[in-house]
């Protein structure tokens, strides 16, 4: 016997299809959601530690830049308490100066010179004096310069030609010269009595 379907086969086909459309695009949409949750929630998290890590370093900024000023404090009155040191150490060896400045004065101012005066400004003398010749002031400046750790820089202010009576009546030619050296504090002499700083002549000029 033949078998005849009368049913309509075709719109319970569609139906069939449009309910698995349906039901595949809500697991889609389903899926979906719970993919962009697990996303969204790893992203938080990732945020979250981040402000965590973000406030821990801030906090220990905040005491390092606390730190960092007692550091700062501490090296400022570190270098003033130096400083205080350095000025008695300079003013207990400027005691003995004027000791050291006329025992180098005896030791280098050759013959044939003699200093009228002596004035001291600072570290900075200007010596005032009489010369045989022009020769023996050269070699004063010789003298301060390579000879002595105490007097050192020596520059020759003035050199002027005058003359002077000598015995029986007779005029002598001399050399008014004025000389200015610096004096060296004890602080920057060396254990075996060199200076530390160089030390330079200036050459007389002529009458």
């Amino acid at each position: 016997m033949i078998l005849i379907n009368l049913l309509p086969h075709r719109e319970a086909a569609r139906k069939r299809q449009k309910e698995q459309f349906f039901l595949q695009l809500g697991l889609s949409s389903l899926l979906g959601g719970i993919i962009c949750g697990a996303v969204f929630t790893w992203y938080q998290g990732q945020i979250e530690k981040q402000q965590d890590r973000n406030a821990y370093l801030q906090k220990e900024i905040a005491r390092l830049d606390v730190e960092i000023k007692d550091i700062a404090t501490l090296q400022s009155e570190i270098a003033s308490l130096r400083a205080r040191q350095t000025a008695v150490e300079d003013l207990q060896g400027d005691r003995n100066l004027p000791v050291h400045l006329l025992d180098e004065l005896v030791t280098q101012t050759p013959d044939g010179i003699h200093l009228s005066s002596m004035k001291q400004e600072n570290q900075s003398v200007l010596l005032t004096g009489v010369a045989q010749s022009q020769e023996r002031v050269s070699e004063l400046l010789r003298n301060l310069a390579n000879n002595s750790p105490w007097l050192t820089r020596p520059e020759l202010v003035e050199i002027v030609a005058a003359t002077i009576p000598g015995p029986n009546r007779d005029q002598r030619r001399v050399s008014n010269f004025t000389i200015r050296v610096a004096l060296t504090r004890p602080s920057a002499v060396t254990a075996d009595g060199a200076a530390r700083p160089a030390s330079t002549a200036t050459t007389p000029g002529k009458v």
